[in-house]
């Protein structure tokens, strides 16, 4: 409770420039928590889905290795099923069939998370403004202000920039770290998906003959 009550105070005598600030902080928790919630949902053992693929398609299974990846829902495995169903066809149309779907799915993985970044920046901003207004207002007023008062108004001013410095930086770092831990698991996943891929179309065009008298 007297963390809480500190940060509180904090807030408040950081003056206006703490709103731009916490509106940065909100928006940049929910953002990093739905990322970081849909890329976890995302992740595929690739290793375990290639040997998976790998018995079916040599074996000529291919509704089965279908199966696998409907029942396992991500967009590697969407981007696997889309070639998968254009097994009977040329190996152009395989591929076309894997890159349209790797069109639709790659930027449901990469999307927001440079929002991050953004708002890191603009909560640095806040705080440096904040701060110049919070100096502004204190050697203003205490230009104007009676000697008794000069060092209460400076004091207060004072509090303020830094109140706003601080919030302003604290939240960009907090920023930063979700950025680059969202950025390094989004970059894995695409990783991932690329090379899955590729194994993939050269297991069904590897295997043609078993696949087309499976779908005889």
């Amino acid at each position: 409770m007297g963390v809480l009550k500190g940060i509180a105070d904090a807030f408040d005598e950081g003056g206006w420039g703490m709103w731009p600030i916490l509106i940065c902080a909100v928006l940049t928790i929910a953002i990093a928590v739905e990322r970081a919630v849909y890329l976890y949902k995302s992740t595929v053992d690739k290793d375990k889905l290639l040997a998976l693929m790998k018995s079916q398609i040599m074996s000529g299974n291919v509704q089965g290795a279908i199966k696998v990846c409907s029942g396992n829902p991500t967009p590697m495995t969407r981007i696997v099923q889309a070639g998968l169903m254009k097994f009977n066809r040329p190996d152009e149309e395989v591929q076309a069939a894997m890159d349209e779907a790797a069109l639709r799915e790659l930027p449901k993985v990469e999307k927001r998370t440079p929002y991050i970044g953004t708002l890191a920046n603009l909560s640095v901003l806040a705080g440096l403004l904040g701060t110049v207004t919070g100096m502004i207002k204190s050697f203003g007023g205490a230009a104007k202000a009676a000697p008794s008062e000069k060092a209460k108004i400076l004091a207060a001013g004072i509090a303020e920039a830094m109140n706003c410095t601080a919030f302003g930086i604290g939240t960009a770092l907090f920023g930063l770290i979700c950025f680059a831990l969202l950025m390094g698991k989004t970059q894995a996943i695409n990783d991932d998906i690329n090379e899955v891929s590729v194994q993939i179309v050269n297991l069904v065009t590897g295997h043609k003959g078993a696949l087309k008298g499976q779908a005889a």
